[in-house]
Parts: structure tokens; C-alpha cells; sequence
């Protein structure tokens, strides 16, 4: 038949939970790499197009970003980590600094504010919760650190 496509091959997508863990400095430089790294995971794990393109890499630079500047004061010597789960009905992302934390539920910066079009920052949790289908904070555990947990389910 002209202009029919051969058939695709089946995704394959994994039955079990695939885990990648990073631990890197507080250096806004070095998101691009995780970020490359966990979009590729998403590739792989056949999660769409969109998802690959848009939710998963701004929704991961924006948890980072916001671990190494708010988190650990954009301060070298302080570290940032980073785990991706990743399975065929599911991503989750950990994102870990060694900052102090802070309460994700009052958190309640978005568009109806009158100075959210002036401002250059201020907008990573709301970005966060609009891209993925949930975003907690977590305590730290034993006392160091703090978590964000970004969940993306696959449509």
C-alpha cells in the first residue's frame, strides 16, 4: 500500500521499578545532566512525547534549581541528591538538599499574584504541581535535609 507505515514495534516498557540515584554539588550547572539523564529514563520507559519534553524536564529543573539555590544556598560544598523510579505506570523523582526545608503547603505563588509577571523567580512550585500529577515535601530524615517528591503518571 502507498504511503501506508510499516507497523511500529511494541514499547518496550519495564515491568519492574528501574532506580537511578545521583549525588552531585550545589552548582546550577550541573542540572542540564540530570535532567538529560531522567528525560532519557521517561524515553526508554515509553512515556509521550510531551511528557519527555516539557513536564518532566522543567518539572526536574525546577525541584533542583530550587534545592541548590533555596535549599543549600547555591553553597559548593553542600550536596544535592537525586533518585529516579521509574516503572511502567509511574515516575517518581527525589529530590534531596541539606537545607532546613520549608512548609510546600503554604506554598501559594501562581498567576493571580500582582507582581508574578515582574518577578524572576518564585514560580518553580507552581510550574511543579501543573506538570506533574503530584508534588510533596517530605520531612528530613534524621534531621538533614529536605525532599521534594515529584510523581508523574503515563498517559
Amino acid at each position: 500500500m502507498t504511503g501506508s507505515r510499516p507497523p511500529q514495534p511494541p514499547v518496550d516498557v519495564p515491568t519492574a521499578s528501574r532506580v537511578q540515584e545521583w549525588r552531585i554539588a550545589s552548582d546550577v550547572t550541573l542540572i542540564q545532566s540530570i535532567v538529560e539523564a531522567v528525560v532519557l529514563l521517561c524515553r526508554e520507559a515509553g512515556f509521550s512525547a510531551r511528557h519527555c519534553q516539557l513536564h518532566v524536564p522543567v518539572a526536574v529543573t525546577e525541584a533542583l534549581a530550587n534545592a541548590i539555590v533555596c535549599g543549600n544556598g547555591s553553597d559548593r560544598t553542600r550536596c544535592v541528591q537525586v533518585r529516579a523510579d521509574i516503572d511502567r505506570e509511574r515516575l517518581l523523582v527525589e529530590v534531596i538538599d541539606e537545607g532546613r526545608g520549608f512548609d510546600l503547603a503554604s506554598v501559594e505563588q501562581g498567576p493571580v499574584q500582582a507582581d508574578w509577571l515582574e518577578r524572576e523567580d518564585g514560580r518553580g512550585v507552581f510550574l511543579m504541581r501543573q506538570l506533574m500529577d503530584h508534588v510533596d515535601s517530605l520531612p528530613p530524615a534524621a534531621g538533614a535535609g529536605h525532599c521534594v517528591r515529584l510523581t508523574l503518571r503515563r498517559t
